[in-house]
């Protein structure tokens, strides 16, 4: 009998030791369980927060080239309106006589002054004057052709009048420069 109630004893241990093996793995179970949820959690923040800080460094960068770009190009309107005011100065010079010039040569001075200040509030403000000459290649990224004409001696392509100089604003194309394009096939 003293030997069944040590079996029973060593039974009755054995199953205590594994139910408090069973509840311990539980355990183990359930911190493991809490410590990989824990870790995705991170895991997941963490990613967010990268994607937060991505987002933010893109907007900063879109704020400034859209600062710079008005910066640029805000005045683009006031430029373009400004353009017929140069073509009309120009076309006032190109047609005084030598005798225009003799005998009102302050005035005449006055106005080539204020072309030449005219074009370098321009140049300040990043307009660049586009100024073909009279053989040049035609150009369709620079150039507007307002009509064609076969012209001997010249190449198809070949500009033959310049109507209108253009401006670039920046990089950026203000107006084209009006010409005529020789259409000689020869």
């Amino acid at each position: 009998m003293a030997e069944r109630k040590e079996n029973d004893f060593l039974d009755d241990l054995a199953e205590a030791e594994a139910e408090e093996f069973a509840q311990d793995l539980e355990e183990l179970d359930a911190e493991a369980i809490e410590l990989d949820e824990l870790r995705a959690e991170r895991d997941e923040l963490k990613d967010r927060w990268m994607r937060a800080l991505a987002d933010a460094e893109n907007a900063r960068k879109r704020g400034d080239r859209a600062r710079r770009d008005a910066e640029q190009y805000g005045g683009t309107k006031l430029a373009r309106d400004m353009l017929p005011v140069f073509d009309n100065m120009k076309r006032a010079v190109e047609t005084i006589t030598q005798d225009q010039r003799e005998a009102s040569a302050a005035l005449i001075e006055g106005i080539e002054l204020t072309m030449r200040e005219l074009l370098n509030t321009f140049k300040k403000h990043g307009i660049e004057l586009i100024s073909p000459e009279v053989g040049d290649r035609f150009d369709p990224n620079v150039h507007e052709a307002m009509f064609e004409a076969p012209v001997p001696n010249t190449k198809s392509g070949d500009i033959i009048q310049v109507s209108a100089e253009g401006f670039m604003l920046y990089d950026r194309l203000l107006r084209p420069a009006q010409v005529g394009v020789s259409s000689n096939p020869g």
